[in-house]
């Protein structure tokens, strides 16, 4: 049930503007712990559940989506379709209904094709089916389904979102002790590089603080930025400069443009000898990482608009089925994972309805711009054409470096 799309031209700049405010939105309830998680995974999911909605369920549902109900399926279609030209990521959708529940054909014929499936009173195999198609669609980065059909199952919509991307210019595994922070003391699997590319490195001032930006570009369409704040920021606030950084919403001071010394967030501007005049060096040090994370969506009603389609009482979706349906279970699963070679992360979204010599002669000196990633930062996965932020998330507790020799991530 793979979803195959093959049109659109890139995300439409309305559509980018909603789903980053969904990511900022969402960010802003982070912890301080190691985190992940992808609104653009679930937007259209949010979306065709709006369609199919009424009453205060339909009201909450376009208010976190940003866009009227009656164009939401519309909306999604269209995004779906474009992230399929996202060179570097794949995307699916499925939906699993219980054989006795029958969809209104309109809604229905709304969704992408050869979506659909059907479940019977064999829960163990139906299971197993839907973990396999998980693990599928996200190149076994995540294992099984976040939902566990139970009984009361009545329907079962889904989303999936694979992303890789290999460095165009891949880092050097080495060791990185951090002398302060919360890392201080620890032997993590760092990741170096040095290149002439000042201006992938900036930073922004917001009304929270200071956040430093990095650029890793990928050999797809997709980039990943690092952002690293203040320390008294939150995450929330960090990953919430990051989504204005990208959407170029920021003013940001190139790295090349910075003045000399401490002038950011884990930023180093110095002079330094050299044996022949040289271009402004970019010295990256960061941490390989894994972030997994699992999210009850119903945990935060108002930001997902699923406050009133949890009542089961009540028939929340007229324009899906018939049969009176109420939100039972609303999840999403996600791994991400930086390393020297490139980054790779997945999400599977889904709604339940219930039911890292000799002494040289100096004569001449050369600007250096380093920067430091050696405390908790944020990230974001980004589609590098329309600045669609696929996947954000908070690294708390890097790669620890290996007792035997280094390992690629």
């Amino acid at each position: 049930m793979r979803v195959e799309h093959r049109a659109g031209s890139g995300v439409d700049g309305a559509t980018v503007r909603v789903v980053n405010g969904l990511t900022a939105r969402w960010a802003a309830h982070a912890a301080d712990e190691g985190t992940a998680f992808s609104a653009t995974g679930v937007w259209p999911l949010l979306a065709f559940l709006a369609d199919g909605a009424t009453g205060a369920a339909r009201a909450e549902l376009a208010g976190a989506l940003g866009v009227p109900a009656e164009h939401a399926a519309a909306a999604a279609r269209h995004l779906l379709s474009a992230l399929d030209a996202v060179v570097g990521l794949d995307s699916a959708l499925g939906l699993w209904t219980h054989h006795t529940l029958q969809l209104r054909e309109e809604w229905r014929a709304g969704l992408p094709a050869r979506t659909h499936g059907v479940f019977g009173e064999d829960l163990v195999t139906a299971q197993e089916r839907m973990d396999s198609w998980a693990a599928e669609r996200t190149g076994g980065l995540v294992e099984r389904m976040p939902v566990t059909l139970s009984r009361d199952t009545r329907m079962v919509l889904a989303g999936a979102l694979a992303l890789r991307t290999d460095w165009r210019q891949p880092f050097t595994e080495t060791v990185l002790r951090p002398e302060s922070g919360p890392w201080q003391g620890r032997s993590l699997l760092g990741l170096h590089r040095r290149s002439i590319r000042p201006d992938r490195v900036g930073v922004a001032g917001t009304p929270d603080g200071f956040v430093t930006a990095l650029t890793v570009p990928g050999d797809s369409g997709v980039d990943v930025h690092l952002v690293l704040g203040e320390e008294r920021m939150t995450p929330g606030q960090v990953l919430g400069a990051g989504v204005g950084v990208v959407e170029r919403a920021l003013a940001v001071t190139a790295g090349g443009l910075l003045p000399l010394g401490h002038v950011g967030p884990g930023v180093h501007v110095e002079r330094l000898p050299a044996t022949a005049p040289e271009p402004i060096a970019l010295d990256v040090r960061t941490v390989a990482y894994e972030v997994r994370a699992d999210h009850d969506l119903l945990a935060l009603p108002g930001l997902f608009g699923l406050g009133a389609a949890q009542d089961l009482s009540q028939a929340h979706f007229p324009g899906v089925s018939s049969f009176p349906l109420g939100l039972g279970t609303a999840r999403q699963s996600v791994l991400a994972r930086f390393g020297a070679l490139g980054f790779k992360a997945a999400a599977v979204t889904a709604f339940e309805p219930y039911g890292a010599g000799a002494a040289p002669q100096y004569r001449y000196e050369t600007t250096v711009v380093r920067v430091a990633f050696d405390r908790p930062f944020g990230f974001l996965a980004v589609d590098r054409e329309s600045r669609l932020v696929l996947m954000a998330g908070w690294v708390t507790d890097p790669a620890p470096y290996p007792a035997m020799g280094l390992g690629r991530a």
